[in-house]
């Protein structure tokens, strides 16, 4: 009896009790972990045997991420950061603020006399709340899946006060309340099986809560609020009802296919009186729920299986059972190959052929694997189930590959296989694709899984892409790892540095993940204070890259003030950059023949003004600027915002990702020796062995070798040559006017341009399919519609001999100045005939 009881009192210690502890002294490798987890240094960590949660310490700019809140007062301490079951790592919380956010006056560790409990307090005095005190208490106890949020607002001035009531709960797609009001949130990705419910329990000192209140003096109100967690929304509803003492009682459930597979997929529609919340089994296909006691039906939907149903009768206190023997799901299985044999990342996008099928919901557009109709494999072994029917398949690896199509009937309770081999067409040996700037959910304003991003990025064929977050350091390279995914992507840390102006790219830097923003500056509206915070934090280094983001390059470069008036700009900004993006996003205006145009927006009466940010490029080029040209996806999703609309080719001696060294990188990219391109493979070569980015000299005209290849699911259509920034008519080639020069294989083009030259000029070719699109390439996103183009950073070519020396043309249109009205544009762009004038009406 001895050796039993001791052996029992031993299992009884390990079982974790609620405890609270600050994230130091080694302790903070203890923070939670998650999709949204944003805990660091001083935070402080609530748990029990339940949950784990992190309230965010009284640090100067304390906030979850960069766009958490906007502002002055944007700043977050004293809020619930992360919130996951015990041990799960599964966080999906951006944040949760009980009556609004800003400063606060301290936040600690709260005396707690309760046993098995555990908690946090924030507090903001009178004196810096106007007049209202305010505390926050966060409360776990064990046994109890959540947070016990309690709030006492109390007005300590002798006039009557405003306070502000309303909570901040972000960010999550799918929500709901109950009938009873119960808020639930689901992951934005549910595949990652966890969900939030929320409820006011009770409120006293005032009759009616609202979101802003007045208090007389003295007066004080308390709000009780529970804040749960579980593998579902349908979980923390539960929960939540249980603590609010309704009767409630357990219903399990297994899911299993006709084969005896357990059903991981399912959505389940629980029912809480007349509303339905999601619900999902688990990784063995198991589910369990607290429900009102009484009898409840379970509806289980499944994408390629018929919906079906479980009964059960709920009884309070008790565990009710049922197992789904469900039918098989209609399916296609993948096996994708480069032509080694090896598995590779690809992208699969679906296109239902029967005439009535409805639109394919394969999930959000923030994942990859089952994101809207595509699917997304960092190996190309992949199961994706669907409604029975015909479908077009198309299987594609980014511009260098081919692509595989075919028309498949999916049958119902059948998986049907796709297997082939995507080869490699378009030889860059000698070059690398990449993109310099991308985003996954730590940025803060988008939700794309990380892993996501990383496959859409392997998927589309980018071979380096630098982490840049916004506002933090981060890296991606453990994911990368983890993926499997490191002879395929490559990346070094760094950072988007953003604010209400212009924005930055900057990498190389070393992240310390318990530091806040991952200890990344701050940034500064004058841009050139910005670059050289960049270019000296953490110390100088040769191969520190810096860029403008999607640049307002009037405001950088013309007009400071953006008053209207040109001013300079920013003098001196042009040398403290490395390149700013020309390109961003799926535009392909590198021929615009003004520096803005004008749309009308549907059901609007006015005209809108929208910039040309190439034709502003090619003025300020010939203005002396030698602004380097970067072309990017700046991707927020996967699905419609994801990478692979435009890339950057630049020279590297290894063609293999997991070799590919930054530092040999850098001096190419600060040369300028960058080709833009939405897919097409352009070679721009002089008779003297020289490309993008440099200088040569010749006298009286230049030869250009000018080489083009496309994979088999894109054309071009139209060379073109600029000679400082102007297209010159007697340099244009199409397929219409010289079709001896255009050929249908892979090299589309291949030729010797002799381009004169009377005095030192820049030139940059395009190439271009003027009326193309990509829809083999990207499906229904809206890249599909995007030109096939590309064209090179100028070479800069002395024909005198005396160094090189712009010519100042401004190409027909002043500099472009801030406060640009439709009709100054409209009366530039008539004086350039470029449009008509309306006729003045006839005089009565």
């Amino acid at each position: 009896m001895k050796r039993i009881f001791l052996s029992v009192f031993l299992i009884a210690g390990f079982v974790p009790a609620a405890e609270v502890f600050e994230a130091a002294l080694g302790r903070e490798t203890e923070l939670p972990k998650g999709k949204e987890a944003d805990g660091i240094l001083g935070d402080f960590v609530l748990r029990s045997d339940k949950v784990e949660a992190v309230i965010s310490h009284n640090a100067s700019n304390r906030r979850a991420n960069m766009s958490t809140f906007y502002g002055e007062d944007g700043v977050t301490p004293g809020a619930l950061y992360d919130l996951t079951l015990r041990g799960a790592a599964n966080d999906q919380l951006v944040i949760y603020s009980p009556c609004g956010h800003g400063p606060v006056s301290y936040v600690k560790i709260a005396n707690v006399k309760e046993d098995g409990a555990a908690a946090v307090e924030s507090v903001t005095t009178a004196a810096k709340n106007g007049g209202v005190f305010k505390r926050h208490e966060y409360r776990v106890k064990d046994g109890v899946q959540g947070l016990f949020i309690t709030t006492v607002l109390r007005n300590e001035s002798d006039q009557p006060q405003k306070a502000f009531t309303k909570d901040d709960l972000t960010r999550f797609d799918s929500t709901g309340t109950t009938s009873d009001g119960i808020r639930w949130a689901d992951a934005i990705n549910p595949a990652h099986k966890c969900g939030y419910a929320l409820a006011t329990f009770n409120v006293t000192g005032i009759e009616k809560l609202e979101e802003t209140i007045e208090m007389q003096p003295k007066q004080e109100v308390v709000i009780s609020r529970f804040f749960a967690v579980g593998t579902s929304p349908a979980q923390a509803v539960g929960e939540v009802l249980a603590v609010k003492g309704v009767k409630v009682g357990a219903a399990n459930g297994e899911m299993v296919d006709s084969d005896g597979q357990d059903i991981l997929t399912a959505k389940l529609h629980v029912p809480f009186g007349k509303t339905a919340v999601p619900g999902y089994p688990d990784g063995k296909g198991k589910f369990s729920f607290k429900l009102p006691a009484g009898p409840v039906v379970i509806e289980a939907e499944d994408l390629g299986r018929p919906n079906a149903q479980m009964n059960f009768l709920v009884v309070e206190g008790q565990v009710a059972t049922a197992k789904l023997h469900h039918k098989a799901a209609a399916a296609i299985r993948f096996t994708i190959t480069d032509e080694s044999g090896k598995p590779m990342p690809c992208k699969a996008h679906f296109a239902p052929l029967d005439e009535k099928a409805p639109k394919l919901d394969l999930g959000p557009k923030w994942r990859a694997r089952g994101c809207v109709d595509q699917y997304h494999s960092e190996n190309g072994h992949f199961t994706q189930q669907l409604p029975p029917g015909k479908y077009r398949v198309v299987v594609v690896r980014g511009p260098e590959y081919g692509h595989l199509s075919k028309e498949i009937t999916v049958e119902a309770g059948k998986t049907v296989e796709f297997k082939g081999t995507l080869k490699r067409l378009v030889d860059t040996k000698g070059w690398i694709s990449a993109d310099f700037h991308n985003h996954s959910t730590p940025s803060g304003d988008n939700v794309c899984d990380t892993d996501g991003r990383l496959i859409n990025i392997a998927a589309e064929h980018l071979e380096f892409a630098p982490t840049t977050e916004h506002n933090r350091l981060y890296d991606w390279e453990p994911m990368i790892k983890a993926l499997g995914l490191e002879n395929h992507i490559k990346t070094v840390k760094g950072m988007e540095l953003t604010g209400s102006r212009q924005h930055f790219n900057a990498f190389p830097f070393e992240p310390d993940p318990l530091k806040q923003d991952g200890g990344a500056p701050v940034w500064n509206d004058d841009p050139r204070i910005t670059a050289l915070t960049l270019r000296r934090w953490q110390g100088e280094r040769a191969d520190r890259w810096i860029q403008f983001n999607h640049p307002d390059l009037s405001n950088m470069f013309v007009d400071r003030d953006s008053d209207g008036i040109a001013d300079g700009g920013f003098v001196g900004v042009g040398g403290m950059i490395d390149g700013t993006e020309s390109e961003n996003g799926p535009g392909t205006d590198i021929l615009a023949d003004s520096p803005f145009k004008l749309s009308r927006p549907a059901g609007s009466l006015a005209m809108k003004v929208s910039m040309s940010r190439e034709f502003i490029w090619r003025q300020l080029l010939n203005q002396g600027h030698r602004l380097v040209a970067v072309g990017v996806a700046d991707a927020h999703s996967v699905y419609g915002n994801g990478v692979g609309c435009w890339r950057i080719y630049l020279p590297s001696s290894t063609d293999e990702p997991a070799k590919i060294d930054w530092a040999e990188l850098a001096p190419h990219a600060k040369a300028g020796r960058l080709v833009l391109s939405t897919g097409p493979f352009l070679e721009v070569t002089t008779q003297n062995g020289k490309i993008a980015g440099d200088d040569d000299r010749s006298t009286g005209g230049i030869d250009l070798n000018v080489r083009v290849q496309c994979t088999d699911w894109m054309d071009i259509d139209r060379v073109q040559v600029l000679v400082n920034s102007k297209p010159d008519p007697t340099l244009n080639f199409t397929r219409a006017s010289h079709p001896q020069m255009f050929k249908d294989g892979v090299v589309k083009f291949a030729e010797k341009i002799h381009v004169p030259l009377q005095s030192d000029a820049h030139l940059i070719i395009v190439a271009i399919d003027e009326d193309g699109h990509q829809a083999i390439g990207y499906g229904t996103s809206d890249y599909a519609k995007m030109r096939p183009c590309a064209y090179n950073n100028p070479i800069y070519v002395d024909a005198d001999g005396n160094g090189f020396k712009p010519n100042y043309d401004t190409l027909g249109f002043d500099l472009p100045v801030g406060r640009q009205t439709a009709d100054k544009a409209k009366a530039q762009l008539v004086k350039a005939g470029l449009m008509q004038a309306e006729p003045t009406p006839a005089k009565p």
